[in-house]
């Protein structure tokens, strides 16, 4: 069989389209359906072309992509030669779009038979739970860092956005692992000198250039490291652990103050605490309190309705 992409598209539209359209009028039931059926389809595409996006695989799509307009234009200005060239290798496009995309075709199969379902239909975990995952993993990192007396600074990110920070380093934008953590703080390599900055889940820049804190209450003994932990605190609501390079003690810079000396559980509970607890509870509560705002306006709403409604027929009365 031949695709004809030089078909007749008066007739297509007519038999089809309008067809289509004239059923959807004597049964409007099947418009719930179309919709459904073209929601799954779309969501389907989407979830092909992730994975597929970033791989060798995507060029070759682009490629085919050309291909299929370059065959309907060829049928369209009536190039019947290219036309049938063309016609002939998409009637094997099946078959060479699954030797083509073996690797992928197999990869979906095998995320479909595990517990990757949800990953593979791009449902992620909740931003809860993903921030304090996020959160041990720093922990991990800055206990192997305290162990071996390596200097670092690592700010998070709260609701103050502090991008100008940010922009002064290197940009990563990776996902946060403690291993990235604890070799960009290696001692010379390009990176360890300044702070990371993790915003939004991810490792936004490294070798950020951090505001030191001025005041006369700090402690001359603070080095450069705990100054700058305690500069970017009190210009922004960030949590920023340090790290020692003399001692290896673990500190947290918050609202410009230092929480000197903290152990694996303190630092566990106060970043938690401060990044992940009170941030969801404030906006759930904020949630409940706006859904509560829009029932009592539409329960306001109701009782004028139906007030203004018995003085209109008092009044025809």
């Amino acid at each position: 069989m031949i695709i004809d992409f030089g078909m007749n598209w008066e007739n297509f539209y007519t038999d089809n389209i309008v067809g289509y359209i004239k059923s959807l009028q004597q049964n409007p039931f099947e418009l719930i359906t179309l919709i459904i059926d073209l929601a799954i389809v779309i969501f389907l595409i989407y979830c092909f072309l992730k994975i597929v996006k970033g791989s060798r695989a995507w060029q070759l799509i682009k490629g085919i992509a050309l291909l299929i307009v370059i065959t309907w234009l060829s049928g369209l200005f009536n190039l019947q030669i290219l036309n049938w060239i063309l016609t002939g290798i998409m009637n094997l496009g099946v078959i060479a779009i699954i030797v083509i995309f073996q690797p992928e075709l197999r990869r979906g199969l095998e995320q479909l038979g595990t517990n990757k379902f949800t990953k593979f239909f791009g449902i992620d975990k909740d931003l809860a739970t993903k921030t304090k995952e996020d959160i041990y993993k720093i922990v991990i990192a800055a206990i192997e860092l305290s162990k071996n007396k390596i200097g670092a600074l690592i700010v998070i990110e709260r609701d103050i956005k502090i991008q100008d920070v940010i922009s002064s380093g290197i940009p990563m934008n990776a996902e946060v692992s403690p291993q990235l953590l604890v070799n960009v703080f290696e001692p010379k390599t390009p990176l360890h000198d300044g702070a990371v900055i993790i915003s939004g889940n991810k490792v936004a820049a490294a070798a950020c250039v951090l505001p030191l804190a001025d005041d006369n209450d700090i402690a001359k003994e603070l080095g450069t490291r705990h100054r700058a932990a305690i500069g970017i605190s009190k210009e922004s609501d960030s949590i920023v652990v340090v790290i020692s390079e003399e001692t290896g003690k673990i500190s947290i810079a918050k609202d410009g103050t230092l929480i000197a000396d903290v152990n694996e559980d303190a630092l566990k509970k106060i970043l938690i605490t401060n990044v992940v607890t009170k941030r969801f509870a404030t906006e759930k509560k904020e949630r409940r309190n706006k859904i509560k705002e829009i029932r009592e306006k539409l329960h306001k709403e109701k009782q004028e309705e139906k007030a203004n409604k018995e003085t209109e027929e008092e009044n025809q009365k």
